[in-house]
């Protein structure tokens, strides 16, 4: 046998062949020669200093930056196409939700404001330089986005720099631009007839009286809580602030009575037994 030995330096790979005298011939040597070249042969060439410096020098970033563009392009579109339920994959919504309007950060950063039912008054959209405002409930919302409906002229003027809550119950946009609720679950409220309540017995009738009384006040609560909702969760009228009123302001103001639109829906009591058929 031949006993293959390889020496390191710094040039190729040699290799040096002893015989082993009696065991080995010389074609065998050989065949161990050839297996040592070729086993140096397929070792990988290191890369020198001036080799690693010409490739950083022949990389470009521009293949990077156009795959991160690209990502953010597809990512974008995706995103519109969720917070927009379908409409659009380009943000183009006819109704953006109010985090994505510059108005509505710029309130929120700003701090809600507190106008007085007179200062209120000034935002009624007469004045075109400046913004139209309601409120509901004591809450202000900025609906200069609708201008012609809540505008001079427009269907809903009467809401327009008043707070109006009475009205978007009793249906009397003209006569009942105000916030003060009383007496308006008279409208719900069936009318007296002592032909009719002469039928039942004073303290049934008295229960009945009661039961309807809070049926009635929690339909004005159900009526004016659906406005308040929609001004709430509307993405086209944002929050503004708060109406300021003098403390017990609603002792000082009169009682007012059941407009004539609010009065005519009113429906008779049942007699005993009709009122479950």
């Amino acid at each position: 046998m031949a006993e293959v030995r390889q020496r390191r330096g710094k040039g190729p790979v040699k290799t040096a062949v002893v015989e082993d005298l009696g065991t080995a011939s010389e074609s065998e040597v050989r065949e161990e020669q050839k297996k040592a070249k070729s086993k140096s042969k397929s070792r990988p060439k290191r890369k020198g200093a001036s080799e690693l410096i010409d490739d950083d020098e022949s990389y470009s970033p521009w293949l990077d930056i156009l795959r991160v563009l690209s990502f953010l392009v597809v990512a974008s579109c995706g995103l519109s196409y969720l917070v927009s339920g379908g409409e659009s994959f380009t943000w183009n919504l006819r109704a953006p939700p109010k985090y994505l309007q510059v108005d509505w950060w710029k309130a929120q950063l700003k701090g809600p404001i507190y106008l007085t039912p007179t200062e209120l008054s000034q935002y009624d959209g007469t004045d075109e330089s400046k913004p139209i405002y309601l409120a509901i409930n004591g809450s202000i919302y900025d609906v200069s986005s609708n201008r012609r409906t809540y505008g001079p002229g427009g269907s809903y003027r009467f809401f327009a720099g008043a707070d109006a809550a009475r009205s978007y119950v009793s249906g009397c946009f003209a006569e009942d631009r105000t916030p003060d609720l009383r007496g308006l679950e008279d409208m719900f409220l069936p009318l007296d007839d002592p032909s009719i309540d002469s039928l039942y017995p004073a303290a049934e009738l008295a229960a009945l009286k009661k039961k309807e009384l809070e049926e009635a006040q929690e339909k004005v609560h159900e009526a004016l809580l659906h406005w308040v909702r929609f001004f709430e969760n509307s993405p086209k009228y944002p929050k503004i602030g708060y109406v300021k009123r003098e403390k017990n302001w609603l002792d000082k103001e009169p009682r007012k009575k059941l407009c004539d639109t609010a009065a005519k829906g009113r429906k008779p009591r049942k007699a005993p037994g009709e009122e479950e058929s």
